[in-house]
């Protein structure tokens, strides 16, 4: 069975096929075999069972992508302590609104056929889409296998390529070439939506002609610091004028991240540098809620309840209407 399953690229293939291609005796029952097979394969810690609910296949482990069986850097949140009793119904409504896979949100009960996804850093830079409260119901799913294949589907062109729900850490990993070819950034929006077809999901952007915007970027300095500024970029898809910051040397970003995860600074400390930042880029020095939640991932995995929390307890943090806040005197 494994080197079936290696000629195949690592699968994913049904019992029915390797049992077609492996010499068993046939003298028994065949759902007897294939039964005996599963079992003998689920045992055996070089198989992964990866198919939804309601069909087995299988696949060589060695063979996934590491993305699948380990949470890349940027998805990796270690979880932070915070009172939600400080959120106000607005900021519990931004929440939901965010639909950020780590939020302590229930799965939606309205079926959505579609649902837009305007990409967080973390995301973006991995290749991946939050397996959220809106968007869990729009893939496979199963019984107990933690890992699933299926395709996605480009819904322009129509080119399938592999996908990968990763139940237990709430994400969906294959998007990363697919991101790259239509010219995505953190921020652009991405439609997902339902296949007739069983086992495939539709993504697809609002293309556009290219064209040269003002979008929020971040730069990174000599020193490792960040500085955001505004500066004219190509964009090539419909965005979230909040949550869209253009990141011209992502592997510049990595060392950040990766001094970040070292260093380990306060969060309140990276709040504080991340906000000054981005105020000064408007004239009332005013930033909204959702452009600060996406900032502070471009250097640290967070949801939004640990950061509302501490805008909504701090008294430096000043609301002043609408999710907008300013640092007060003491700031």
């Amino acid at each position: 069975a494994e080197a079936v399953l290696d000629m195949a690229g690592g699968g994913p293939l049904p019992t029915a096929a390797l049992l077609e291609q492996i010499d068993l005796s046939a003298h028994t029952n065949s759902k007897l075999l294939e039964f005996s097979l599963d079992l003998a394969l689920q045992e055996d810690p070089r198989f992964d069972e990866v198919g939804p609910s309601g069909n087995v296949l299988w696949f060589l482990k060695r063979l996934e992508p590491p993305e699948v069986l380990d949470p890349p850097t940027n998805l990796r949140y270690p979880g932070m302590e915070y009172d939600r009793s400080v959120l106000t119904p607005e900021m519990v409504s931004l929440e939901r609104e965010l639909d950020d896979e780590l939020s302590p949100v229930p799965v939606s009960d309205q079926l959505q056929e579609s649902v837009q996804v305007p990409l967080i850093y973390p995301h973006w830079r991995s290749g991946t889409l939050p397996l959220s409260s809106c968007l869990r119901p729009l893939f496979p799913t199963a019984y107990e296998a933690p890992r699933i294949r299926f395709m996605l589907v480009d819904g322009d062109s129509g080119d399938t390529f592999p996908g990968w729900v990763v139940r237990e850490k709430r994400y969906v990993f294959g998007l990363k070439n697919w991101y790259a070819e239509r010219g995505l950034m953190p921020g652009s929006i991405v439609h997902v939506r339902r296949s007739d077809r069983p086992g495939e999901v539709i993504v697809q952007t609002d293309s556009r002609r290219s064209s040269r915007e003002w979008i929020r970027t971040v730069l990174v300095g000599s020193d490792g610091g960040l500085v955001f500024a505004m500066l004219k970029q190509i964009v090539t898809a419909n965005f979230d004028e909040r949550m869209a910051i253009a990141v011209p040397d992502e592997n510049a970003l990595d060392l950040v991240w990766q001094q970040m995860q070292k260093d380990r600074p306060p969060f309140e400390k990276v709040v504080v540098n991340i906000m000054r930042e981005l105020a000064k880029l408007n004239p009332q020095s005013h930033v909204h809620a959702s452009e600060l939640y996406a900032a502070i991932n471009i250097v640290k995995r967070c949801p939004p309840g640990p950061l509302l929390a501490l805008l909504a307890s701090r008294s430096w943090f000043v609301h002043v209407g609408d999710l907008h806040f300013r640092f007060g005197e003491t700031g």
